[in-house]
Protein backbone atom coordinates (compact mmCIF):
# COMPACT_ATOMS: atom_id res chain seq x y z
CA UNK A 1 0.00 0.00 0.00
CA UNK A 2 1.32 3.44 -0.89
CA UNK A 3 1.75 6.39 1.42
CA UNK A 4 -0.96 8.16 -0.56
CA UNK A 5 -3.44 5.42 0.22
CA UNK A 6 -2.46 5.54 3.88
CA UNK A 7 -3.08 9.26 4.05
CA UNK A 8 -6.64 8.91 2.77
CA UNK A 9 -7.48 7.10 5.98
CA UNK A 10 -6.28 9.75 8.40
CA UNK A 11 -8.80 11.65 10.47
CA UNK A 12 -7.40 14.98 9.32
CA UNK A 13 -7.73 13.99 5.67
CA UNK A 14 -11.31 12.79 6.13
CA UNK A 15 -12.30 15.97 7.95
CA UNK A 16 -10.60 18.15 5.31
CA UNK A 17 -12.43 16.25 2.59
CA UNK A 18 -15.74 16.79 4.32
CA UNK A 19 -14.94 20.47 4.71
CA UNK A 20 -14.10 20.77 1.04
CA UNK A 21 -17.38 19.12 0.14
CA UNK A 22 -19.19 21.42 2.50
CA UNK A 23 -20.39 21.13 6.06
CA UNK A 24 -23.88 21.75 4.74
CA UNK A 25 -23.68 18.53 2.73
CA UNK A 26 -22.53 16.58 5.77
CA UNK A 27 -25.60 17.43 7.79
CA UNK A 28 -27.96 18.66 5.11
CA UNK A 29 -27.22 15.74 2.81
CA UNK A 30 -27.09 12.95 5.36
CA UNK A 31 -29.46 14.12 8.05
CA UNK A 32 -32.06 15.89 5.95
CA UNK A 33 -33.50 12.44 5.40
CA UNK A 34 -34.03 12.00 9.14
CA UNK A 35 -37.40 10.34 9.71
CA UNK A 36 -40.30 11.67 11.63
CA UNK A 37 -39.38 11.22 15.27
CA UNK A 38 -40.72 8.32 17.25
CA UNK A 39 -42.57 9.24 20.38
CA UNK A 40 -40.25 10.69 23.00
CA UNK A 41 -37.28 11.30 20.70
CA UNK A 42 -35.83 14.78 20.34
CA UNK A 43 -34.49 16.09 17.03
CA UNK A 44 -30.98 15.56 18.43
CA UNK A 45 -31.78 11.95 19.33
CA UNK A 46 -33.06 11.30 15.83
CA UNK A 47 -30.01 12.85 14.18
CA UNK A 48 -27.71 10.61 16.21
CA UNK A 49 -29.79 7.51 15.49
CA UNK A 50 -29.91 8.18 11.73
CA UNK A 51 -26.15 8.71 11.65
CA UNK A 52 -25.76 5.46 13.61
CA UNK A 53 -27.97 3.61 11.12
CA UNK A 54 -25.79 4.80 8.25
CA UNK A 55 -22.65 3.76 10.14
CA UNK A 56 -24.04 0.32 10.96
CA UNK A 57 -25.13 -0.25 7.34
CA UNK A 58 -21.57 0.67 6.33
CA UNK A 59 -20.17 -1.73 8.94
CA UNK A 60 -22.35 -4.62 7.76
CA UNK A 61 -21.32 -3.95 4.16
CA UNK A 62 -17.65 -3.86 5.14
CA UNK A 63 -17.70 -7.14 7.04
CA UNK A 64 -19.82 -8.84 4.38
CA UNK A 65 -17.34 -8.00 1.64
CA UNK A 66 -14.30 -8.95 3.71
CA UNK A 67 -15.87 -12.37 4.24
CA UNK A 68 -17.05 -12.78 0.64
CA UNK A 69 -14.27 -11.06 -1.32
CA UNK A 70 -11.03 -10.64 0.60
CA UNK A 71 -8.47 -13.30 -0.42
CA UNK A 72 -6.71 -13.10 2.95
CA UNK A 73 -9.91 -14.06 4.80
CA UNK A 74 -9.70 -17.69 3.66
CA UNK A 75 -6.13 -18.00 4.94
CA UNK A 76 -6.48 -16.59 8.46
CA UNK A 77 -7.13 -18.81 11.46
CA UNK A 78 -10.61 -20.26 11.88
CA UNK A 79 -11.20 -18.34 15.11
CA UNK A 80 -10.28 -15.08 13.36
CA UNK A 81 -12.73 -15.91 10.57
CA UNK A 82 -15.28 -16.52 13.30
CA UNK A 83 -14.65 -13.06 14.77
CA UNK A 84 -15.37 -11.41 11.42
CA UNK A 85 -18.52 -13.45 10.89
CA UNK A 86 -19.76 -12.68 14.40
CA UNK A 87 -18.98 -8.97 13.98
CA UNK A 88 -21.16 -8.91 10.86
CA UNK A 89 -24.06 -10.36 12.84
CA UNK A 90 -23.53 -7.91 15.70
CA UNK A 91 -23.41 -4.86 13.44
CA UNK A 92 -26.62 -6.00 11.75
CA UNK A 93 -28.23 -6.37 15.17
CA UNK A 94 -27.26 -2.78 16.01
CA UNK A 95 -28.74 -1.57 12.73
CA UNK A 96 -31.99 -3.47 13.30
CA UNK A 97 -32.33 -2.03 16.80
CA UNK A 98 -31.78 1.54 15.59
CA UNK A 99 -34.20 1.09 12.72
CA UNK A 100 -36.81 -0.18 15.18
CA UNK A 101 -36.45 3.09 17.10
CA UNK A 102 -36.49 5.47 14.12
CA UNK A 103 -39.05 3.47 12.17
CA UNK A 104 -37.20 3.95 8.89
CA UNK A 105 -34.16 2.44 7.14
CA UNK A 106 -30.82 4.10 6.55
CA UNK A 107 -31.14 6.82 3.91
CA UNK A 108 -27.82 5.64 2.42
CA UNK A 109 -27.30 2.06 1.27
CA UNK A 110 -24.32 2.22 -1.10
CA UNK A 111 -20.75 2.83 0.01
CA UNK A 112 -17.29 3.64 -1.36
CA UNK A 113 -13.91 2.50 -0.09
CA UNK A 114 -10.20 3.27 -0.51
CA UNK A 115 -8.44 1.79 -3.50
CA UNK A 116 -7.42 -1.86 -3.05
CA UNK A 117 -10.05 -2.37 -0.35
CA UNK A 118 -10.96 -6.07 0.04
CA UNK A 119 -8.00 -7.08 -2.17
CA UNK A 120 -5.08 -5.84 -0.10
CA UNK A 121 -5.08 -7.06 3.51
CA UNK A 122 -3.27 -4.03 4.94
CA UNK A 123 -5.64 -1.57 3.29
CA UNK A 124 -8.62 -3.60 4.44
CA UNK A 125 -7.54 -3.85 8.08
CA UNK A 126 -6.46 -0.20 8.24
CA UNK A 127 -9.86 0.78 6.92
CA UNK A 128 -11.69 -1.56 9.27
CA UNK A 129 -9.90 -0.15 12.32
CA UNK A 130 -10.48 3.38 11.01
CA UNK A 131 -14.21 2.70 10.85
CA UNK A 132 -14.34 1.08 14.28
CA UNK A 133 -12.46 4.09 15.73
CA UNK A 134 -15.11 6.35 14.20
CA UNK A 135 -17.99 4.21 15.45
CA UNK A 136 -16.60 4.22 19.00
CA UNK A 137 -16.27 8.02 19.01
CA UNK A 138 -19.71 8.44 17.43
CA UNK A 139 -21.44 6.34 20.08
CA UNK A 140 -19.61 8.33 22.73
CA UNK A 141 -21.29 11.39 21.21
CA UNK A 142 -24.54 9.57 21.88
CA UNK A 143 -23.50 8.89 25.47
CA UNK A 144 -22.80 12.61 25.80
CA UNK A 145 -25.82 14.00 23.97
CA UNK A 146 -28.78 11.61 23.98
CA UNK A 147 -31.72 13.10 25.84
CA UNK A 148 -32.44 10.21 28.20
CA UNK A 149 -30.58 7.58 30.18
CA UNK A 150 -32.02 4.60 28.28
CA UNK A 151 -30.57 5.86 25.00
CA UNK A 152 -27.28 6.83 26.64
CA UNK A 153 -26.82 3.41 28.21
CA UNK A 154 -27.76 1.71 24.93
CA UNK A 155 -25.16 3.80 23.11
CA UNK A 156 -22.55 2.74 25.66
CA UNK A 157 -23.53 -0.90 25.25
CA UNK A 158 -23.09 -0.72 21.47
CA UNK A 159 -19.87 1.26 21.81
CA UNK A 160 -18.40 -1.55 23.91
CA UNK A 161 -18.98 -4.01 21.09
CA UNK A 162 -17.39 -1.64 18.55
CA UNK A 163 -14.38 -1.54 20.87
CA UNK A 164 -14.26 -5.35 20.82
CA UNK A 165 -14.27 -5.21 17.04
CA UNK A 166 -11.40 -2.72 16.93
CA UNK A 167 -9.27 -4.90 19.19
CA UNK A 168 -10.08 -8.11 17.36
CA UNK A 169 -9.29 -6.56 13.97
CA UNK A 170 -5.85 -5.83 15.40
CA UNK A 171 -5.63 -9.47 16.55
CA UNK A 172 -6.21 -10.59 12.95
CA UNK A 173 -3.37 -8.48 11.51
CA UNK A 174 -0.33 -10.54 12.60
CA UNK A 175 -2.12 -13.70 11.46
CA UNK A 176 -2.31 -12.54 7.84
CA UNK A 177 -0.41 -15.00 5.64
CA UNK A 178 2.88 -14.04 4.03
CA UNK A 179 1.38 -14.40 0.56
CA UNK A 180 -1.20 -11.76 1.57
CA UNK A 181 1.40 -9.29 2.83
CA UNK A 182 1.53 -10.54 6.39
CA UNK A 183 2.31 -10.72 9.13
CA UNK A 184 1.03 -7.18 9.66
CA UNK A 185 2.60 -5.79 12.81
CA UNK A 186 1.36 -2.18 12.64
CA UNK A 187 -2.16 -0.96 11.86
CA UNK A 188 -3.35 2.59 11.19
CA UNK A 189 -6.69 3.79 12.49
CA UNK A 190 -8.54 7.06 12.02
CA UNK A 191 -5.70 9.10 13.53
CA UNK A 192 -3.35 7.95 10.76
CA UNK A 193 -0.62 6.79 13.12
CA UNK A 194 0.94 3.30 12.79
CA UNK A 195 0.21 1.47 16.05
CA UNK A 196 1.81 -1.83 17.03
CA UNK A 197 -0.62 -4.73 17.24
CA UNK A 198 1.25 -5.94 20.33
CA UNK A 199 -0.83 -5.69 22.46
CA UNK A 200 -3.98 -5.53 20.34
CA UNK A 201 -5.95 -4.02 23.25
CA UNK A 202 -3.78 -0.91 23.46
CA UNK A 203 -6.33 1.57 24.83
CA UNK A 204 -6.64 2.33 28.51
CA UNK A 205 -9.60 4.58 27.66
CA UNK A 206 -11.73 4.84 24.55
CA UNK A 207 -10.76 7.67 22.23
CA UNK A 208 -13.36 10.38 21.83
CA UNK A 209 -11.44 12.01 18.93
CA UNK A 210 -12.66 15.19 20.65
CA UNK A 211 -16.01 14.79 18.93
CA UNK A 212 -18.84 16.41 20.85
CA UNK A 213 -21.43 16.69 18.05
CA UNK A 214 -22.80 14.07 15.69
CA UNK A 215 -22.00 16.20 12.63
CA UNK A 216 -18.30 15.60 13.36
CA UNK A 217 -18.85 11.85 13.04
CA UNK A 218 -20.90 12.37 9.89
CA UNK A 219 -18.11 14.47 8.38
CA UNK A 220 -15.51 11.78 9.06
CA UNK A 221 -17.62 9.10 7.37
CA UNK A 222 -18.65 11.27 4.43
CA UNK A 223 -16.16 9.83 1.89
CA UNK A 224 -17.61 6.38 2.47
CA UNK A 225 -21.16 7.46 1.56
CA UNK A 226 -20.85 10.39 -0.88
CA UNK A 227 -19.25 9.95 -4.31
CA UNK A 228 -17.92 13.50 -4.56
CA UNK A 229 -16.31 13.27 -1.13
CA UNK A 230 -14.98 9.81 -1.99
CA UNK A 231 -13.29 11.19 -5.11
CA UNK A 232 -11.70 14.00 -3.12
CA UNK A 233 -10.38 11.48 -0.58
CA UNK A 234 -8.82 9.35 -3.33
CA UNK A 235 -11.23 6.47 -2.84
CA UNK A 236 -12.17 4.10 -5.65
CA UNK A 237 -15.44 5.42 -7.06
CA UNK A 238 -15.60 2.99 -9.98
CA UNK A 239 -17.72 0.72 -7.84
CA UNK A 240 -20.20 1.23 -5.03
CA UNK A 241 -20.88 -1.58 -2.57
CA UNK A 242 -24.48 -2.11 -1.60
CA UNK A 243 -25.87 -2.77 1.86
CA UNK A 244 -27.96 -5.94 2.02
CA UNK A 245 -29.86 -6.21 5.32
CA UNK A 246 -30.67 -9.58 6.82
CA UNK A 247 -32.06 -11.05 10.02
CA UNK A 248 -29.11 -11.30 12.44
CA UNK A 249 -28.31 -14.30 14.59
CA UNK A 250 -26.13 -13.34 17.53
CA UNK A 251 -23.45 -15.79 18.69
CA UNK A 252 -24.89 -16.00 22.21
CA UNK A 253 -28.36 -15.04 23.35
CA UNK A 254 -26.99 -14.04 26.74
CA UNK A 255 -25.44 -11.12 24.87
CA UNK A 256 -28.59 -10.17 23.00
CA UNK A 257 -30.52 -6.94 23.48
CA UNK A 258 -33.10 -7.53 26.19
CA UNK A 259 -34.47 -4.03 26.44
CA UNK A 260 -33.53 -0.42 27.02
CA UNK A 261 -33.50 -1.05 30.75
CA UNK A 262 -30.61 -3.48 30.35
Amino acid sequence: MTDTTDRTLSRASLIRTAGATGAGLALGGLLKAAPARASGLTKGDTDILVAAEIAEALAVTTYTNIIDRAPFFKRIEADDQGYLRAARQEEMSHYALERSVTGTPSPFTTFYYPRHMFHDARTTLNTLVTLEDAFIAAYLVGVRNFSNSDLRVTAARIMGIESDHRTLARVVAPGVAKRDGGPIEFVKGIQGVPESVDPPNNNGYERTLKWTRIDQAVAALLPFVDKTAAQKAGFDTSRAFRFHPFTPKLPNQLGAFHGFGG
